[in-house]
């Protein structure tokens, strides 16, 4: 395995050094290396993403050929590895504007990305829900309904949280659990959240744009509500069939404990979280200048508002107390989240500026194909199964105000019905098939969305053993496919 780490390091120097001679090349004319606010991702070539493609496929085979437990161990390493072979030469090629768009994406992005998630997990990790489950194909179906119900208003992460180990406790006698976690991440982890800007990082992302906080609930309930159903009932008859193939008898263990709830004081630290979204999106209180990155008092207030929570939470359910050790609470899957996304992020950082740069860009042919609404939800969901999805919600947003040669400040009375003319109401229509394609096809791969990766490290935790990255898209291809067709053909 040494040998192999090795020559996978050697690898990366080598594409390291290929990317730093063609980056010289495109970014020669910054060579007085002054700022000017970010690097036209018109100059970057197609071949700048490589190191994006690189952690994509680390990810994907590593844990195959070297590790099974590589992202655990190595996870952190191979993260820092990638991002270094983009960073350093993007930073040497295009200097000033190379770092705005680093600390850019760090202050913005990053930082309140995994903020958010520590903070949700932290609190959720403190309630616990104690008694005898047992996880019959009925209770499966009741716990997956609850989670995709409650996932719009608690956040993909929170219903996640609160939700998995509690599943993975009732499913414990169970042989066959595999196909539990993939239906859970399909429908808590993401589709669940369509409906409010809590639900989902790119919602909240077009609610900061002027989207109203209730147009998504309206707009996409019906598309919502079709894959939602098809898939819970799909899950009940797989668990079903699944369980008569074991037996179909759930073993009796001599315990009957009622069902009841502890530390539930940690919704009020969860509303707290809620709160603090909800705040930076309302008011507007102006900005700092950080470096040259613009960012807003109300933006910093909600991530201090997320930690002093999350601190309360541990404050008052500590690590070490009985609660959390009985939730078998451990920071091991939010770590690994956190570094793992550390790398994606920053190797992002070209793919999203070549996005940006539309038809001047080097995928110039990809979005001039983009016309009619089942081009964006298609393009849009394909791009975030694999691109953070929140960035790429953004990209297509800013993409449809300009073919429709509209700005931002409109973008509330068009929502509203407020402006009712053909292109006013073409934009909504792009909007409802950006929106799905983003949070829907989030569900594709572990890294379509945050809260995947989560679920998957608590349920290896468990002893669950889930599919590689490969595996896990056979899953999604074979299930949701069929069902994006069809919502494909109902809706767009």
């Amino acid at each position: 395995m040494k040998f192999k780490l090795t020559s996978c390091f050697i690898l990366c120097i080598v594409v390291g050094l290929a990317l730093l001679v063609s980056m010289e090349a495109f970014g020669a004319d910054d060579a007085d290396g002054a700022h000017h606010g970010g690097v036209d991702g018109a100059k970057l070539p197609i071949w700048s993403i490589i190191p994006f493609v690189g952690i994509l496929l680390s990810i994907a085979i590593f844990p195959l050929v070297l590790d099974s437990h590589f992202l655990v161990h190595h996870g952190g390493k191979m993260s820092l590895v990638w991002a270094s072979v983009f960073a350093i030469p993007y930073l040497i090629a295009f200097r000033g504007d190379a770092f705005y768009d680093i600390l850019h994406i760090y202050l913005l992005d990053y930082i309140p990305f995994i903020l958010l998630l520590w903070g949700l997990f932290t609190v959720a990790g403190g309630i616990l829900v104690r008694g005898t489950l047992r996880g019959t194909p009925i209770l499966n179906t009741f716990l997956l309904l609850i989670g995709t119900v409650i996932a719009s208003w608690v956040g993909t992460t929170g219903a996640s949280m609160l939700l998995i180990r509690p599943l993975i406790r009732a499913n414990a006698y169970r042989k066959n659990k595999v196909h539990l976690i993939v239906f859970f991440i399909f429908l808590v982890s993401n589709i669940g959240g369509s409906l409010t800007p809590i639900g989902d990082p790119p919602l909240f992302l077009g609610f900061l744009r002027g989207v109203p906080f209730f147009w998504t609930t309206t707009a996409l309930l019906p598309h919502m509500l079709l894959i939602s159903v098809i898939l819970i009932i799909l899950f009940f008859i797989i668990d079903t069939l699944m369980f008569k193939r074991e037996g179909g008898v759930v073993p009796d263990d001599g315990t009957n404990e009622p069902i009841r709830i502890e530390g539930l004081f940690n919704l009020v630290f969860l509303f707290g979280i809620i709160g603090a979204v909800l705040m930076s999106g309302t008011f507007k209180w102006g900005e700092i200048n950080i470096l040259g990155v613009h960012v807003y008092w109300q933006n910093i207030a909600r991530e201090v508002l997320i930690v002093v929570m999350g601190l309360l939470s541990l404050k008052y359910t500590p690590f070490s107390g009985e609660l959390r050790q009985s939730n078998e609470f451990s920071w091991e899957p939010i770590e690994e989240v956190a570094k793992v996304f550390a790398g994606i992020f920053m190797t992002i950082i070209p793919a999203l500026a070549i996005l940006k740069a539309g038809e001047n860009g080097a995928l110039a042919g990809l979005i001039g194909a983009m016309k009619q609404p089942v081009h964006y939800f298609w393009i849009t969901g394909i791009l975030s199964s694999f691109l953070d999805n929140a960035p790429t919600y953004l990209t297509f947003f800013n993409t449809a105000l300009g073919k429709l040669h509209l700005t931002e400040t409109v973008v509330p009375q068009i929502l509203s019905g407020q402006l009712t003319d053909p292109q006013h109401l073409e934009f909504t229509r792009l909007l409802i098939a950006i929106s799905i394609g983003a949070v829907f096809m989030g569900a594709n791969t572990y890294i379509g969305n945050a809260p995947n990766f989560m679920v998957k490290a608590i349920a290896e935790q468990s002893g669950i053993r889930m599919p590689s990255f490969f595996g896990f898209m056979l899953w999604s291809v074979a299930i949701l496919f069929p069902l994006f067709v069809i919502v494909t053909f109902v809706f767009l």
